[in-house]
């Protein structure tokens, strides 16, 4: 069940991605972690991939929104001209954040199975009965159910199999399904229970070959590794802010090319060429918007400990920023899986779920495992008992548990670190590992 690379192209596209270089000794956790309230807390937060915290900005921005511009768009009254500025900027950053370049726009929504639930339904008004998609079957269920259930509204769908022993998603499992009907398929960057980075833009030119356009699911690869839509060749790429350190919404890229052969579900008078506003039935939350635009400075935080001059101004801050900030995340993740994974693979009972290298070309910070003889419910309470915050479960990610005989009730127990998580807190857990298990 130990996951082993697919392929070296995983590892060269972060190699091609040319992070920025960090200098551990410049990183200031302290400083890092100040700014995140809530791990003040008694709780040490390693759940993170189903939520993150916000720092304090985020949650201030979201405030004062509400007090201060707290109207409708398009009024043209003062404070609804703040608030248009707010959700028109939003999405503009979000943009800059994926680097979306001009390739295309971003579309804002609740949650990535609201946007896909959409999307497929747009789809299935769009594809004539006998065409066909192909869903990988190992992703959340948000990425698989939508398109799934389109069987039902007379198109074809095909799957396509995880490796049985590794989960992973094999492209030589792929391209026998690709054909002159395949009009889209649907895939994850990274499982978020294995943990494991795919190599999205083989999959992407693989599916480009045969025309037909490609569906990512990027929400537990977003939280470590900028988003670079442009490199990935994706035709659409969701993934979900609050994960990402901001509000409770999501966002989904869409190419011009993909977004124009598809009709949006707002009302019938809205243009179909008004985009995004045709794609957001209802607005988007504005507050959520206002929250969004605030992670501007705490990326401007991390981005000046490369030693690098950063903008003075949030409004100015730009894709260099987006690529040098989470630079300085997976330079403070690395530590974190490398000493969690050496417990987990030495520990004789334990099998991790996912690869059990910490390369972080290879794999993020989220973590599963199982015991051998002991429950995941029974690790993941016995943990959280100690003052942690873990889970156990599928984690969404159903059919993957059932493709790897994994029972489904019980899954896996994850523990998934941010860049903020502190290294004594990774030692307090493996101490609590050691005695539970």
């Amino acid at each position: 069940m130990t996951a082993t690379p697919t392929s070296s192209t995983a590892a060269a596209h972060l190699r091609d991605a040319a992070l920025p270089a960090v200098d551990p000794s410049a990183i200031d956790l302290a400083a890092i972690r100040a700014r995140f309230p809530a791990l003040a807390g008694d709780t040490v937060l390693l759940e993170n991939a189903g939520g993150s915290q916000v720092p304090g900005e985020v949650a201030d921005a979201v405030r004062r929104h509400l007090l201060e511009d707290y109207a409708q768009l398009g009024a043209g009254y003062p404070a609804s001209d703040r608030a248009t500025a707010t959700v028109a900027a939003a999405h503009d950053w979000v943009e800059t954040f994926m680097n979306a370049g001009d390739r295309g726009r971003v579309i804002l929504g609740a949650s990535c199975t609201q946007l896909l639930t959409m999307l497929a339904d747009a789809h299935a008004r769009a594809l004539a009965p006998g065409e066909e998609i192909v869903v990988f079957d190992g992703g959340h269920e948000s990425n698989v159910g939508p398109w799934r259930r389109l069987a039902d509204r007379g198109l074809v769908v095909r799957t396509w199999p995880c490796d049985p022993e590794t989960g992973r998603a094999r492209l030589a499992d792929l391209e026998p399904l690709l054909n002159e009907r395949t009009r889209l398929v649907a895939t994850v960057h990274v499982s978020n229970l294995l943990g494991a980075i795919e190599d999205v833009r083989a999959v992407a030119d693989a599916v480009h070959a045969v025309g037909a356009r490609l569906c990512v699911d990027g929400v537990a690869y977003a939280p470590h590794r900028a988003i670079d839509v442009q490199a990935l060749g994706a035709d659409w790429y969701v993934y979900s802010t609050y994960k990402v350190y901001g509000p409770h919404m999501a966002a989904v890229f869409g190419t011009h090319e993909a977004i124009a052969a598809l009709d949006g579900p707002n009302h019938f008078f809205v243009p179909r060429d008004d985009v995004p506003y045709v794609w957001e039935p209802g607005g988007v939350s504005h507050e959520g918007c206002a929250g969004l635009l605030a992670l501007r400075g705490h990326l401007r935080a991390l981005a000046g400990m490369t030693g690098a001059p950063v903008p003075e101004r949030d409004e100015d801050a730009d894709r260099d920023v987006v690529e040098r900030a989470f630079a300085v995340m997976t330079a403070c993740e690395a530590p974190l899986q490398a000493r969690l994974l050496e417990w987990l693979a030495a520990h004789p009972r334990i099998i991790v779920v996912g690869p059990a290298p910490a390369d972080p070309a290879e794999r993020v910070s989220t973590i599963a495992f199982r015991h051998a003889e002991r429950s995941s419910a029974e690790i993941a309470a016995a943990v959280n008992a100690r003052g942690f915050g873990i889970r156990h479960g599928h984690m969404y990610s159903l059919r993957l548990c059932e493709a790897l005989g994994i029972p489904p009730a019980d899954g896996v127990v994850r523990v998934s670190a941010v860049h903020y998580n502190a290294p004594a807190e990774i030692e307090a857990l493996v101490g609590a590992l050691e005695e539970i298990c």
